[in-house]
């Protein structure tokens, strides 16, 4: 089987799905890196946007994809910044690497709003676009977009849900009621 993307066979894309207290987390790794993270309910989003960016994918179930399965459940246990360092392979636009880099640069237990995120690449009027970028992660809690709220302190614009950013915020520390 060829794929459009690399003109040659399909790419394999190992998986493996994270029980957590907040769901099912399903992880997506392309060789060393990890290319997806999403909450179970948009497995199929997610699977769509690999094959999208990647052309004729192959997803074959693996026990520790990247070595990210280990750290999340890490995290899970409470060793918050086992995360930190897990290897990504996020694709996007060179203004999306931007803000993606930047969320990576929040530590465990803060939070920043847009518009500081926007201000730190260096884009002040550009808080629209960050939003959208940080929507477009395609790695959430590796690339920690739960870490993002308004300008007023509310918890506001996660994929996977309010009450999960809400959940990870107090597992991290930074939500403490």
């Amino acid at each position: 089987m060829r794929s459009r993307a690399t003109g040659g066979m399909a790419i394999t894309i190992t998986t493996a799905t994270v029980r957590s207290p907040v769901g099912g987390i399903a992880l997506y790794a392309k060789e060393e890196a990890l290319c997806g993270l999403v909450f179970d309910d948009y497995a199929d989003s997610m699977r769509a946007v690999l094959a999208a960016r990647f052309g004729e994918v192959r997803f074959v179930p693996a026990r520790d994809p990247a070595g990210a399965a280990s750290r999340l459940r890490s995290y899970l246990d409470g060793e918050l910044r086992a995360l930190e360092d897990v290897e990504v392979d996020l694709g996007g636009t060179e203004f999306q690497s931007r803000v993606w880099a930047a969320l990576r640069e929040i530590p465990v237990g803060a939070t920043r709003s847009y518009g500081e995120l926007a201000r730190a690449i260096g884009k002040p009027d550009a808080v629209r676009a960050v939003g959208t970028a940080n929507g477009r992660n395609p790695v959430s809690l590796v690339v920690p977009c739960h870490r993002v709220i308004g300008s007023d302190g509310t918890l506001v614009g996660y994929g996977g849900g309010i009450e999960r950013k809400q959940w990870l915020l107090r597992h991290e520390g930074a939500l403490l009621v």
